[in-house]
């Protein structure tokens, strides 16, 4: 069972880790290895998840609240339905489906096979290179407010889905096809915090079921960590969106590939388990 330390640990862990592309989830899986802790699992993960969807509700307010607002009343005055925010609402939307369908039908999976730290390891690796390639091609040039399409709501939203498996990184994947897509590095991460949180509202909510239940973590050291990753995530979505409008990931990059290779030593080693 998790502990008050540990949960003091690993809400640090996600509220600095959620925003940047370097996957929270893998972060929190192979932290508690190499300390030696249980598997937090995947509930307990998507519930301080919450925290850190807090601080981007608190940050992106005034824009969430636009895009809330006029999509809303656009649904019934036919001249808003052009406008950028009413636009955005509906690309939110079916931005989402793609994680919150196989969210549902691999929902086994997510929870044992998507957390061996073999298969983390390795998407750590083979997602920094596509990144990387992705920075160094992107033309970082599109806007939201100018060029986001449906279709490229669909392609964010099928890159947001791969991170249910860890080593992805919700942001890193989306960050990642909108710098394909050539948007803004500022842009790209804009909309890819604005467009988890109704999968990250969603999954947190609904995981809230497990907590306190079997192998699930106590609601207290759960609650402790999901403020902890709000407070600390508030701090990081701020810092990120400053850094990536004059730098590139490459630093990023670099540690993904570097903690990708020593998970899969370690593992080989018997250092940690694969699965535990």
């Amino acid at each position: 069972m998790i502990g008050w330390l540990e949960a003091v640990v690993l809400g640090l862990i996600q509220g600095l880790t959620e925003f940047l592309p370097i996957s929270s989830s893998a972060h929190i899986r192979v932290v508690s290895a190499f300390a030696g802790w249980q598997d937090p699992g995947a509930a307990f993960t998507a519930v301080i998840q919450l925290g850190t969807e807090t601080a981007v509700l608190i940050y992106f307010r005034t824009e969430i609240w636009k895009i809330i607002s006029t999509w809303t009343r656009s649904l019934f005055v036919k001249e808003l339905r052009g406008h950028w925010a009413a636009r955005m609402g509906w690309y939110i939307i079916a931005g989402s489906l793609p994680i919150g369908i196989l969210g549902v039908l691999l929902k086994d999976q997510i929870e044992t096979v998507f957390r061996d730290l073999r298969l983390v390891g390795t998407t750590l690796i083979v997602f920094a290179c596509i990144l990387w390639l992705a920075d160094r091609t992107a033309r970082n040039k599109l806007t939201l407010e100018k060029h986001l399409s449906l279709p490229h709501a669909l392609v964010y939203g099928c890159a947001q889905a791969l991170a249910l498996i860890p080593g992805v990184s919700r942001s890193g994947g989306t960050v990642t096809a909108g710098l394909l897509l050539d948007y803004r590095r500022e842009d790209a991460a804009k909309y890819s915090f604005l467009l988890a949180i109704p999968a990250v509202l969603a999954s947190g909510l609904y995981e809230l079921r497990e907590i306190g239940e079997g192998p699930a973590p106590a609601w207290g050291p759960t609650i402790l960590a999901t403020i902890v990753s709000f407070a600390v995530g508030y701090l990081a979505v701020a810092w990120f969106l400053r850094y990536i409008s004059t730098h590139r990931f490459t630093p990023f990059v670099i540690y993904r590939i570097i903690l990708g290779f020593f998970v899969i030593l370690a593992v080989t080693l018997g250092w940690i388990p694969a699965n535990g």
